[in-house]
């Protein structure tokens, strides 16, 4: 049972490594060849962990070899463009200056439906109003509005606002204080009893989560009591 336990909690690890050293995507934004090192590494990794016979190293070597070539190849596409087309593709454009590019979408595989559907979910309804609609390497479509179909921003009506956009720091997250934020904001334990005061409360643990934004403002959410 417990070798059970070790192998797992091995691989589990190992894994998860590799996924850092592969970068912070999503599953849907893998480049094909991710996707493959992925599922590869995935199936490596189930075979160790089932059959007990199979030495831990079977698993684990290969799995490495696998991450040092994925690390390889990453390297390789940021210093060869023809490389990176071939590992990665290239985006291809299905909508250009409002007309269907039907050439492009039969080479991509990429159906009129899925297409009106993506068009769609950004809230477009008809391909008249897109200008340009490319298919990224990730899978994505982006689409790119005419001007006259994109709402109006503040600056095409002529108005002078204030930028008042603040990026906020966490500084008590589900009652724990981040004391490495709290000192980049230039602030101390001092400071934040005076904010708990203010609030009404005695202690971080009674706080979900306070943020401090670069104007100096603070907002607090205070722990709700289990049912």
């Amino acid at each position: 049972m417990m070798t059970a336990f070790a192998r797992t909690l091995i691989l589990y690890f190992l894994i998860i490594l590799g996924m850092r050293l592969m970068g912070k995507r999503q599953i849907a934004e893998l480049e094909p060849s991710e996707l493959v090192m992925t599922m590869m590494i995935s199936d490596l990794a189930a075979v160790p962990m089932q059959d007990f016979g199979i030495p831990l190293l079977a698993g684990v070597i290969p799995i490495v070899m696998l991450l040092a070539l994925s690390m390889l190849l990453s390297q390789m596409s940021l210093y060869n463009l023809r490389f990176r087309e071939l590992t990665c593709g290239t985006p291809a454009v299905l909508i250009r200056n409002g007309v269907l590019q039907q050439a492009a979408m039969r080479k991509n595989r990429y159906t009129l439906d899925e297409l009106l559907e993506e068009l769609r979910e950004q809230g477009i309804a008809s391909v008249s109003e897109v200008k340009y609609a490319v298919l990224e390497n990730s899978g994505q479509l982006s689409v790119l509005p005419w001007t006259r179909c994109k709402p109006p921003t503040a600056q095409a009506l002529g108005l002078e606002l204030e930028d008042d956009v603040t990026l906020p720091v966490v500084l008590i997250n589900d009652g724990r204080v981040l004391r490495r934020q709290l000192t980049a904001c230039g602030r101390d334990e001092h400071w934040l009893q005076k904010i708990l005061k203010q609030e009404g409360l005695t202690s971080p643990r009674q706080v979900f989560l306070l943020t401090l934004d670069e104007q100096g403002q603070t907002v607090c959410v205070k722990k709700e009591e289990p049912a």
